[in-house]
């Protein structure tokens, strides 16, 4: 019988108004995106908030839904940028953090081989002279037992190190699986630090992934520009503390022997530190940054360490009064006061020519972390929002004349059961967005014809019943009996088209990316949907009408 239960109706009932409930959010985008910013930053700031914030917090009720569909990058504005990674810098520094363990190793047998010299080499790679050719062989022995094994996918069996001698030099260099583990880590903390340096920004929904073998695409909706997204993310931020050697004033670099870096100072013109190469302690060990101001009331950066580089900062402070040791930024000293007592809290504070804007950038950089080598752009567009604002309008059109289309058709093909599906289509797409709503989704251009295309396909379910019933009614059935074996003989044939592009879906969703992705999950969930909506919806709608009408007879 054509019956559907009670409770059957209440869900199917209270699915379309959750759908409804997690939509409802949109139609004030503004004020529900500033109320969910605002939360956001009284959060925070535990629980201290400014007038403006309780204004925008206390523009939407806390009660409703908050969960927007997020605007990608084509429709909200933004920045995007392709960046490659400099591997080699990773290589070189694997090498200067060599440097001090061979040589404590090969001075313990000092008296085999004479002395040693570091000597200019390659990007990458630590060349050693040996001072005695005899003891060579017995020297590249010393420095292969500093490798360690790896683990590859084979198993474990290769080394980090290759080493080998070029008459009296030792010289060693990253084995190639060391290189392949090494570009897969490096490429691993970028992503991840670039996204902690995004997100410390308060940017939404960013897009941030690998491409090929050394690039990362940046795709961040929302800010300024494409320089804004460089300033932010383009420095390494990399922050070390050194033993000053010596200070000079000159147009030129000087010439530094091995072991030493000549950095510039970033503050005084001409003015070049001789620092030792290996840090007494780098950001690794840095726990955190904030924005502060100095004895002066200039701003200036706090910073503090870990137990580890707390204990290697007040060790070497202790040992060093009265003596220089210089504040490294991305090879720029940025200070180099004197030791004037021990330091044994691991904390301090960095002072310079600092901007309340540039310390509190400064200390986002320091916070996320390290970035572990050099990025070049070699891509970058800024798209404006007036740009995104049409995107979206355009949408809307396409997505309005693809429905009036289609509701034009069905109700000249079908006349009152057209109408029912035409109902059943407009909770369709609400249900589309309540479910983007409720995941957090990211809605791009291609998402849009993602909807456009399943407001064309949702209407194949209702054709396939539609004329499953009308084929029942020409076998003199009675119209109750053609609707529920309308329903039934379908199912099939409808799950077989529905299939085929859910499992299409997936796949994008699973090897694209970006709007690839974007285009995926709106027909993804646009197909669940329409299936439910076919199923459920359209089937509840004409049940009704025929429990309440009794006709004798249908004109489908």
């Amino acid at each position: 019988m054509l019956q559907i239960p009670l409770w059957k109706r209440v869900l199917i009932w209270g699915v379309c108004a959750l759908g409804f409930l997690f939509a409802f959010p949109n139609a004030f985008y503004t004020r529900v995106e500033g109320h969910n910013d605002a939360v956001a930053a009284i959060e925070a700031a535990a629980g201290a908030a400014t007038p403006e914030q309780q204004a925008a917090r206390a523009a939407w009720p806390d009660w409703m839904p908050s969960s927007l569909v997020n605007l990608g990058l084509d429709l909200r504005g933004g920045a995007h940028l392709l960046a490659e990674v400099q591997l080699e810098d990773v290589y070189a520094a694997r090498m200067e953090a060599l440097w001090p363990e061979a040589r404590t190793a090969l001075n313990a047998e000092r008296g085999t081989f004479g002395g040693i010299v570091r000597q200019p080499s390659a990007p990458g790679e630590l060349r050693i002279r040996i001072a005695d050719p005899a003891g060579v062989a017995r020297a590249a022995e010393i420095v292969r037992g500093l490798s360690r094994p790896i683990l590859t996918l084979t198993g474990m069996g290769a080394n980090d190190l290759d080493v080998r001698v070029d008459g009296q030099d030792i010289v060693a260099t990253l084995s190639e699986e060391e290189r392949r583990a090494t570009d897969d880590r490096t490429l691993q903390q970028s992503l991840e630090i670039i996204r902690r340096r995004v997100d410390e920004a308060g940017t939404r929904e960013p897009t941030i992934q690998r491409q090929g073998e050394d690039r990362v695409l940046i795709q961040v909706p929302g800010i300024g520009s494409a320089a804004e997204l460089k300033e932010l993310i383009g420095q390494t931020a990399r922050l070390t503390f050194h033993p000053v050697n010596g200070r000079s004033v000159t147009e030129t670099a000087p010439v530094s022997s091995a072991g030493e870096l000549v950095v510039p100072s970033i503050d005084e013109r001409g003015v070049w530190y001789v620092l030792a190469s290996t840090p007494v302690v780098g950001g690794e060990d840095l726990v955190d940054a904030q924005p502060s101001f100095d004895q002066n009331g200039r701003p200036a950066v706090s910073f503090r360490f870990n137990p580890s580089g707390a204990r290697k900062f007040g060790d070497y402070t202790a040992q060093n009064i009265g003596n220089p040791f210089a504040i490294v930024l991305d090879d720029e000293v940025i200070s180099a006061p004197v030791i004037q007592d021990h330091i044994p809290g691991g904390s301090g504070i960095i002072t310079g020519t600092f901007t309340v804007e540039s310390s509190t950038q400064l200390a986002i950089l320091l916070r996320a972390g390290a970035l572990p080598a050099r990025l070049d752009f070699l891509e970058e567009r800024t798209i404006g929002p007036e740009l995104g604002a049409d995107s979206i309008e355009a949408g809307r059109i396409a997505a309005i004349v693809a429905m009036v289309a289609v509701v034009v058709f069905m109700i000249a093909s079908y006349g009152l059961f057209g109408v029912f599906a035409t109902v059943a289509l407009s909770i369709n797409v609400l249900l589309i967005f309540g479910a983007l709503s409720a995941i957090g989704a990211t809605l791009t251009l291609p998402g849009i014809a993602g909807i456009v295309l399943t407001i064309g396909m949702a209407v194949d379910a209702n054709v396939l019943v539609f004329e499953r019933i009308r084929e029942e009614m020409k076998s003199a059935r009675g119209p109750a009996r053609a609707i529920e074996l309308g329903y039934e003989k379908a199912m099939s044939a409808i799950v077989d088209a529905n299939i085929t592009p859910f499992i299409t879906a997936a796949i994008l969703y699973a090897v694209g990316s970006g709007p690839v992705r974007g285009f995926a999950i709106t027909l993804g969930i646009g197909i669940l949907t329409s299936v439910f909506t076919a199923f459920f919806i359209t089937r509840l709608i004409v049940v009704t009408w025929f429990e309440w009408k009794r006709p004798k007879t249908l004109v489908v």
